[in-house]
């Protein structure tokens, strides 16, 4: 029901997650990322503490694989699982349960990790891997939408996907960007726009949080 990537920025520290599935509202419960320690997604039959559990392992020190490993090891019901986790260095590393759903596969890149189940074939989460690559250089932000995309062009999932999602962490404790599609027809095109919209826009939100006095206008009717 879900394809999806986890990465990290080597260049600005950034780390970030971009998925869709079938089902409404996915990245509510499935991505997860945290300033200074790293992303992570949850997904296939979903429970979202393990993403909370990765990333606080990751805070505490592990690195992607001693994350999973501590995770997959100690979870009764892994078998249900699909897993995906990068680390503050690069690091990656994923699971898929016994249980995953369908065709399913997982790939390993450079600061990045995709993974999918009820695909439309096994190469997806590699063309996600390989567009994330291609696109080395540019905003996080922009090679997370340009793996979603690399995803449909790939065959994406079985059905038609409804719900999406990113979210990107820097070097605040908030996400800087959270963005999300929750039901739509075309879920990653209405992301695509949306991350568009936001690019411009995240460093000014920065600013206002940190520093109000030196931030730009909102440049909206009343904001003189």
């Amino acid at each position: 029901m879900t394809f999806s990537i986890a990465a990290r920025c080597p260049k600005t520290g950034m780390f970030g997650v971009a998925i869709s599935s079938s089902s409404p509202c996915v990245a509510a419960r499935c991505a997860w990322v945290r300033a200074g320690a790293g992303a992570a997604c949850t997904q296939n039959i979903t429970d979202p503490r393990l993403g909370i559990a990765l990333l606080d392992l990751l805070e505490n020190g592990a690195t992607a694989a001693e994350a999973m490993g501590a995770v997959t090891s100690t979870e009764p019901l892994i078998g249900w699982r699909q897993l995906t986790v990068v680390d503050g260095v690069g690091g990656t590393a994923a699971f898929s349960g016994e249980g995953v759903l369908g065709t399913h596969a997982v790939s390993q890149g450079d600061s990045c990790v995709a993974a999918g189940n009820l695909l439309a074939n096994t190469g997806v989460p590699a063309a996600m891997t390989a567009a994330f690559e291609a696109t080395a250089g540019q905003h996080l932000g922009v090679r997370l939408v340009a793996a979603m995309q690399a995803a449909v062009a790939a065959g994406g999932e079985e059905g038609p996907v409804h719900s999406a999602g990113l979210l990107i962490a820097r070097d605040v404790p908030w996400p800087v960007a959270d963005l999300r599609v929750d039901w739509s027809d075309d879920p990653i095109g209405d992301l695509a726009a949306l991350w568009d919209l936001w690019e411009p826009q995240l460093d000014a939100y920065v600013t206002r949080a940190l520093n109000p006095g030196g931030a730009p206008s909102y440049g909206v009717p009343g904001d003189e």
